[in-house]
């Protein structure tokens, strides 16, 4: 049976006859998702063959989704579940992304739908919870910061950029990349992160902020999910916007007590998190394109390789690196 027939089945049986099924964009995941439009409105189905090997009590979206529900963070509801076809039925919040508001009539609104969105992203960095279960089992350790600045070298340096990037200088620039991982393992200020906070994944609906895309939510320093936001690989703020929010993040965690960091501490952190966080998305970005023949992701490559110098001029720490990324930061950015 296919994916639409699992659909309208559960749709059937739990909405409404559906009147169409629609395809809709997805993420660099292998989740689909389809918009199915019924005699009694809309609803979004996500097809995740993930969840038909587990169970909907350890499948990660659904239990993210009962905690962020939990404390009244803003996701779409779920209207149904069929883990045994590795379908979810939700809530349709529409398809205008924070992203559509850049270039549109409504852009003037920008800043402060940034700062009502760091909002939400700070009451979701309050919640905890046992440190045994998922999400908060889970943090960007070591392991998973070398994860990621692995996957950019094998995808990246050694298959999209592997005409430009000496292979000989790979050794050295991981030894680099392990130092900076080291830098960004400080258990003691780490906070419950989104781990995808970008404007593609966050919903604009009845003129408030939807977060969508949260099921991979780990343990980690609050600057994370600022940089997603902030240093996003879709669309680029302005610089005084940029240092705005940095500061209103910063304030913000220290209004709730979850920072004891000095504003210049933060901003260290910010940057060499930044210059993680960044060299990931190129990893996947090149990954996509590469390998999985995607047309969507290539056009993000450049933007998101252009925050890099930056990080490097202003951190000693990531300088070495740099150095060593220079031959392809210059052919990407010259």
């Amino acid at each position: 049976m296919t994916i639409q027939k699992n659909i309208t089945t559960l749709y059937t049986f739990t909405c409404s006859k559906p009147l169409s099924i629609t395809k809709i964009q997805g993420d660099a995941s292998s989740r689909q998702y389809f918009r199915v439009t019924g005699t009694n409105g809309h609803s979004v189905a996500c097809y995740d063959p993930s969840f038909e090997a587990t169970t909907a009590g350890s499948y990660p979206f659904l239990v993210v989704h009962e905690l962020l529900s939990r404390h009244a963070i803003s996701i779409p509801a779920i209207q149904a579940i069929d883990a045994e076809k590795g379908l979810l039925l939700l809530e349709d919040c529409g398809d205008l992304l924070l992203q559509n508001l850049f270039g549109s009539t409504a852009e003037h609104t920008l800043p402060g739908r940034y700062r009502e969105i760091i909002d939400l992203l700070v009451q979701l960095q309050a919640i905890g919870g046992d440190k045994k279960s998922v999400p908060f089992s889970l943090s960007f350790d070591r392991e998973k910061l070398m994860l990621e600045f692995d996957f950019f070298i094998e995808h990246a340096l050694c298959g999209y950029f592997a005409e430009v990037f000496p292979p000989n200088s790979i050794g050295a620039l991981r030894h680099e990349f392990e130092t900076i991982a080291e830098l960004l393992v400080k258990p003691r200020h780490f906070v419950l992160n989104h781990r995808d906070f970008h404007s593609r994944n966050i919903l604009i609906h009845h003129n408030k902020p939807v977060i969508i895309d949260f099921q991979d939510a780990r343990m980690g320093l609050p600057q994370y999910d600022a940089v997603s936001l902030i240093k996003d690989s879709y669309v680029k703020l302005d610089n005084s916007l940029i240092e705005e929010l940095k500061a209103y993040h910063y304030n913000a965690l220290c209004t709730h007590k979850l920072s004891a960091m000095s504003f210049d501490e933060y901003l260290f952190y910010f940057d060499v998190m930044a210059f993680q966080r960044n060299i990931k998305a190129t990893g996947t970005f090149c990954y996509q394109t590469r390998v999985k023949k995607s047309c969507a992701f290539e056009h993000s490559i450049a933007p998101t390789l252009a925050y890099i110098p930056e990080y490097i001029s202003a951190r000693s720490e990531l300088k070495a690196a740099g150095k060593i990324l220079q031959p392809l930061l210059d052919g990407v950015l010259s």
